[in-house]
């Protein structure tokens, strides 16, 4: 029996050792890439021009009116402390809140209307329409009210920002879309989700992605010349573009049928020739970026569910609506994008194959053999995976502890397990709903339960 273990471990101990090598090996050359840009800029960039910050940013050639877009399905505990502290917080002179609803939710209605009575800057779209839907549908009326809107007063929109009911707006967040939008089509800011004291293991694992996403993957990305995708919040498009959008769509610039239509946007638009940017900017020298803070989910569950609609909209949905098209930064992104569901299989084989060891020597000790020595081309690529994991925790811990501190960054490096774990539960979960979709089911608005900080971040 023990020899049928050694040879399944030997066999599990291979397919995770390559896999995690070829993965490995593709974060690493988005390391290298940064670490080479951040280089370039420090020596010889910043030497000639001085790094911007919302201090030394200059005003728009043309100030314009922008709309903020927010679908709300069940949104009553959150949606009106965040229309309050974006109201009170925002600092730029022409902006229009549009909050999107649903007739079968009276409470978030309520909650809008309130808000709406009182300042003119709050719009309340209800159109009859029983909920959920998908969030596309939810946008795609947004955009409609907001066309009557121009029609009516006579005013043309500069730029359309989406954003979710729980997010906490930055104050300098529209002044810097109102410059920035003026030479690209699609602004994308950093997301930095809040660290949530009674969740450090799962809410905090958001974190950590978010600060290697947002602060290094995305920055690369972007100086390859490929697509920026959406984050669906802090990010602007450019009234040009979704009118572009919206042609194509037939009036519709959201695809009502998918689960990641934000994602989709960015990525859409680049193959339509429009340039996207993501734009870290400091709200002071030296600061943290201008940036969009929300808690994300506490608890394993929702936090699967999350991660469920993100692989099945991105890594399987995606593959079949956006293909595989562009120059070779444009494929290697895309690839990235979709290789969770892989990544997931990978992780599980290797977790399953220390268990197999455990198994193996636990069976050798009580028989008093020696297992078979593993081949040297198999323990040298073990060795190398060691390096890069070694890698992987410090660029980790080098991204979360600049926006977070030590503390978290700390944290960081345990994390991975968790977030591992939520990785491969996902994944599993979303072959399932794939197949459902595939079998003519329908989309709705999974949605997961939002919080609203009692204490707002510091800018």
């Amino acid at each position: 029996m023990i020899d049928w273990v050694d040879v399944i471990l030997r066999e599990t101990l291979l397919f995770a050792a390559v896999g995690l090598f070829i993965g490995g090996l593709d974060d690493f050359m988005i390391d290298l890439i940064w670490i080479v840009r951040l280089l370039w800029r420090r020596q010889i960039v910043f030497r000639i021009y001085a790094p911007a910050s919302m201090e030394n940013l200059a005003p728009p050639d043309q100030p314009g009116r922008i709309a903020i877009l927010i679908g709300a399905w069940a949104e009553d505990a959150v949606i009106g402390k965040m229309l309050r502290t974006a109201l009170a917080r925002i600092d730029h002179e022409d902006y229009r809140i549009y909050v999107g609803t649903y007739a079968n939710d009276p409470r978030t209605i309520n909650e809008v209307r309130r808000i709406a009575r009182a300042d003119g800057r709050v719009r309340l779209v209800e159109d009859g329409v029983d909920g959920p839907t998908t969030k596309g549908e939810c946008l795609n009326r947004i955009w409609r009210a907001l066309l009557r809107d121009e029609t009516i007063e006579g005013v043309r929109y500069k730029a359309v920002v989406l954003h979710d009911a729980e997010d906490v707006i930055h104050s300098a967040e529209l002044r810097l879309f109102d410059r920035m939008i003026e030479h690209f089509d699609l602004v994308q800011l950093p997301v930095l989700p809040l660290p949530s004291p009674g969740s450090r293991w799962i809410a905090g694992h958001y974190c950590d992605e978010f600060a290697e996403a947002h602060g290094r993957q995305l920055v690369v990305r972007e100086a390859l010349g490929a697509g920026v995708p959406s984050a669906g919040v802090g990010c602007a498009i450019s009234r040009e573009a979704m009118a572009r959008m919206a042609m194509q769509g037939r009036g519709k610039p959201f695809d009502e049928n998918c689960l990641t239509e934000d994602y989709e946007i960015g990525l859409r638009l680049a193959d339509l020739g429009y340039r996207g940017a993501f734009v870290s900017v400091p709200a002071t020298k030296g600061g943290l970026p201008v940036a969009t803070r929300a808690h994300f989910p506490e608890r394993i569950g929702p936090a699967v569910r999350q991660k469920t609609r993100w692989m099945v909209g991105i890594a399987l949905a995606g593959w079949d609506r956006l293909g595989w098209q562009g120059h070779w930064a444009e494929l290697w992104m895309r690839l990235r994008d979709r290789r969770a569901l892989l990544a997931a299989l990978v992780l599980s084989v290797g977790y399953a194959s220390l268990l197999l060891w455990a198994a193996s020597t636990a069976g050798h000790f009580a028989a008093a053999t020696r297992p078979a020595p593993l081949p040297q081309g198999l323990i040298l690529l073990l060795q190398i995976n060691g390096v890069l994991l070694l890698r992987r925790a410090g660029m980790r811990f080098v991204s979360v502890r600049k926006f977070y501190g030590v503390r978290e960054a700390l944290y960081a490096i345990p994390r991975i397990f968790p977030s591992n774990v939520i990785a491969m539960l996902a994944a599993r979960r979303a072959l399932g709903e794939y197949w459902k979709l595939l079998r003519g089911g329908t989309l709705k608005w999974d949605k997961t339960r939002h919080i609203f900080p009692e204490a707002l971040p510091a800018e």
